[in-house]
């Protein structure tokens, strides 16, 4: 299940490396909680893999984030990275959706790619289709802030001066990513216990769910 509407060849796997020249105009980077692996170049100097389970583990430094593209994960991911409050992130850019509200209430500054990105394989290919929606840049923190300004990158660079105004969650998917409910705690358990969970919560609706 991905974020955007990918198109073919993106949509089929989680697997979406970002472009070797994206880190070299943002890096160096410390830490990268959400590597592929195998993985064609690092893009930080560490790194955690699914199998390490990166929400569960503890953030240094500069990271980079660039989460699966699942929505019942994208979440935590984000969620951490605000609390972290020192790196840069890339998402599909949706706006509209629940688990971008922390990003307006955190972020430090906002890229909107001019052009929408290819990603690239674990064996260093790039995808033949681009990522099917709009990509933005995220930057926690001044010194990343000023590393997106000046990099160059093609796009529109939106520094803190918007004002947020949240508009109330309907729906399930609200609830299941707005306010109350953080699956960071079940995935930190294991990732078969974090979609095990989500799982129910779904099927039970989500007026019963008890906030965390």
């Amino acid at each position: 299940m991905t974020l955007g509407s990918h198109q073919k060849y993106a949509g089929e796997s989680q697997t979406h490396i970002t472009p070797r020249e994206i880190i070299e105009a943002l890096g160096p980077f410390d830490l990268d909680p959400a590597a592929a692996d195998p993985r064609p170049w690092d893009c930080a100097a560490a790194s955690f893999t699914e199998a390490d389970n990166g929400l569960t583990q503890p953030w240094f430094g500069r990271v980079w984030l660039n989460p699966p593209f699942d929505q019942r994960v994208v979440p935590s991911f984000v969620r951490r990275l605000v609390r972290h409050g020192r790196g840069t992130c890339l998402l599909h850019a949706r706006t509209e959706t629940a688990w971008f509200a922390p990003i307006w209430e955190s972020a430090t500054a906002i890229l909107f790619l001019a052009h929408r990105l290819h990603f690239h394989q674990p064996d260093g290919t790039r995808w033949p289709a681009n990522s099917g929606a709009p990509v933005v840049l995220i930057a926690f923190g001044d010194d990343d802030a000023e590393r997106l300004r000046i990099s160059g990158i093609p796009g529109a660079f939106v520094p803190r001066k918007w004002t947020w105004r949240p508009a109330k969650a309907k729906g399930r998917q609200a609830d299941l990513f707005d306010g109350g409910y953080d699956a960071a705690a079940d995935f930190a358990k294991s990732l078969d216990e974090g979609y095990r969970v989500i799982r129910e919560r779904i099927a039970v609706g989500g007026k019963g769910w008890t906030p965390r």
